[in-house]
Formats: structure tokens, sequence, C-alpha cells
């Protein structure tokens, strides 16, 4: 994994993403789409950056003559891949309609559905696995990063201190992708603005105590 995919995959599962479970049917607690699990290894991993294959078994299927329609029942088991790492993990979906066909289908669709996401959510708290923590500690909003004015006086003290940006976020003590001083929330920016002011004050210091001496 590159430093950039092992950042988002340490990064909390945003809240906006769950979704509540609706219904006699599905879900029973929170939840995350199955699009949106799709979404999420395609961005973290790219789209020729994993694959899965599924195996699925017919566990029932019936007629329900007194509702006159058919029920079906599948469970899937879904080999998920990325790189040389293969996870593996179970599924379960059910389907009811008049037509045997459309009870099949819903019920192969949502079995592999949901086997995909239970063997993307050993990657991480995104794809699901914070859900499955009772105390929500990795259900969290993402930090608010600087707007561009900001991130504009940023760079500029940066170059006029000529700092290491490595260094800068050591002493600050903040942990960012690659260093990437763009990726710094918005609450540690005043910390780092007044470090670097002070940085560019002390120096401006020694160009007039270097100048007086001169002077002498």
């Amino acid at each position: 994994m590159t430093p950039e995919q092992n950042a988002m995959l340490n990064a909390p599962l945003d809240p906006k993403h769950v979704k509540k479970p609706s219904g006699n049917f599905g879900p029973k607690g929170d939840y995350l789409e199955g699009w949106h699990v799709i979404n999420e290894l395609n961005r973290v991993f790219g789209f020729d950056g994993w694959s899965y294959h599924i195996g699925l078994t017919q566990d029932a299927l019936a007629k329900d003559d007194t509702k006159d329609q058919w029920q079906a029942a599948y469970t899937c088991i879904c080999t998920l891949t990325v790189g040389d790492v293969t996870r593996q993990d179970v599924g379960f979906g059910s389907g009811f309609a008049k037509g045997v066909g459309d009870a099949i289908e819903g019920a192969t669709k949502e079995a592999a559905t949901d086997a995909l996401k239970r063997a993307a959510r050993t990657f991480g708290n995104i794809f699901g696995l914070a859900l499955y923590d009772k105390t929500r500690v990795n259900v969290q909003a993402p930090a608010e990063l600087m707007p561009d004015a900001e991130w504009a006086k940023l760079t500029q003290l940066v170059q006029a201190t000529r700092s290491n940006i490595p260094a800068l976020l050591k002493a600050l003590k903040i942990s960012l992708p690659n260093d990437n001083l763009q990726l710094l929330p918005a609450a540690d920016y005043p910390r780092a603005v007044a470090a670097l002011e002070t940085k560019l004050a002390r120096m401006a210091q020694e160009v007039t105590n270097n100048k007086a001496k001169e002077a002498a």
C-alpha cells in the first residue's frame, strides 16, 4: 500500500455515508450502501487495483400460496483481492416476488452485495468496520481543511522562513500523509502560522543584530 492509501484506510468513517435501516426487510442496523463501498474501493485502490469473485448457494426456494408469491434465499461467499491481499466473507440475501425469477434475482443480488461489503470491511473503518464498534469512536466527520487564502499565507511563510516542512510538522506534532501541508486541518492552522511568524521575527532580528555589529 502507498502512504496515500494507508492514510485513506486509517481515516474514520464519515457519518454522512451511514444509512439507517427502514422497513421489515434489509439491514437491521446502520449500514453502508453497496454502491458506496464499490466507489470507495475504486477511490482507494484504483479501478484496476481490486477484483472479487462470488460463489452462490441456494438455501431455499418455495412458493407461498397464501400470499401468491415466491420466496428465495441465497448465501454468497465473496473473495475480495487487492494486490497480494485476499479477504473472504459470507453474505445472505432473500427475495420475495410473484415471479420466481424476480425472487431469485432479488435474493442473489442482496447476497452478493452483502458478501462484498462484509469482505471490504476488513480493510478498515471507511468500508464499514467502524459500525461494528458500539462506541462509534471511528465514525466522525473529516477535519475541515484550510481555505485557499490561508493556504497561500502559510506557503508564503514557509518560503520566507526557508522552513523544512517535515521538520515543521514534527515540531508541531502534526502527522500528515506524505507531509502534505495542504492537508493541514483548519484547527492546526493557527499553531503553524504562529510558529512560522515567530521564526520569521527571529530571523529579522538576527539580520538587524548583524547589521548593528557591522556598523559598530
